[in-house]
């Protein structure tokens, strides 16, 4: 029986960016990995004249494309609007539906605090509120939500039960304290990226240099804050 994981990002490209070449590596291990994804993107343009539902559209189809070259084997949307995710109750009930739905073993998701780092000990960057909510609503639900039973009971009607996570792995924490070597998945991780062409273009400079520093040989690593969920 396979081990299964779930990431969930609260933007498409969120999880190739923070989790990808992890993602690759793992299912080459044996894992299966979904993907949830919180919002519709709908936000993610610097263009004002671009279409909101063209652009929904298009970063869904984009998210799935980058999920297939990593071997995601399903790609889901709440569709909550880009920019306004708060820590409700309605985004608990959801995500703790897919916890008991999908009954993973691991979880990655958005470090929840207000600074987000690209490795430890590297340059602060402000979170994106949607990140900060997203994060934090999965800790709550993994802990005690999706593990109790009288949290939504309204899910037994559907044949969901409570579950247990065993691990939580957060990305872009400054408090990082396991490093995943992913020199070996690096490709395709930057192929995944490259599929957001609504986000970043194939061309784009921090891509090239990320690709030259691959193919000198460097190391790659992504950071993660490793939550064992002992309770």
């Amino acid at each position: 029986m396979s081990r299964i994981a779930l990431v969930i990002g609260a933007h498409p490209d969120d999880p190739e960016f923070g989790v990808g070449g992890t993602v690759a590596l793992w299912v080459r291990q044996g894992w299966k990995f979904h993907y949830l994804i919180v919002t519709d993107g709908s936000k993610g343009t610097s263009d004002p004249s671009q279409d909101g539902p063209s652009l929904v559209q298009q970063r869904q189809q984009e998210q799935r494309a980058a999920a297939a070259e990593l071997g995601v084997a399903e790609v889901r949307f709440l569709g909550f609007h880009d920019g306004e995710v708060e820590a409700s109750q309605l985004l608990l009930s959801h995500l703790v539906g897919e916890l008991r739905r999908l009954r993973p073993q691991a979880v990655f998701t958005h470090n929840p605090e207000a600074l987000e780092f690209r490795k430890p000990g590297g340059r602060a960057y402000v979170a994106h509120r949607d990140h900060r909510a997203v994060g934090h609503s999965v800790l709550d639900a993994v802990y005690p939500a999706a593990r109790d039973p009288h949290y939504f009971p309204e899910h037994r009607e559907s044949g969901l039960q409570p579950h247990k996570v065993g691990h939580v792995y957060l990305w872009g924490s400054g408090s990082a304290d396991l490093r995943v070597d992913i020199r070996e998945t690096f490709p395709l991780k930057l192929q995944a990226i490259q599929k957001h062409t609504s986000q970043i273009p194939a061309d784009h400079p921090r891509l090239l240099r990320a690709q030259q520093r691959w193919q000198q040989g460097r190391p790659f690593y992504e950071y993660f804050r490793h939550l064992r969920i002992d309770l």
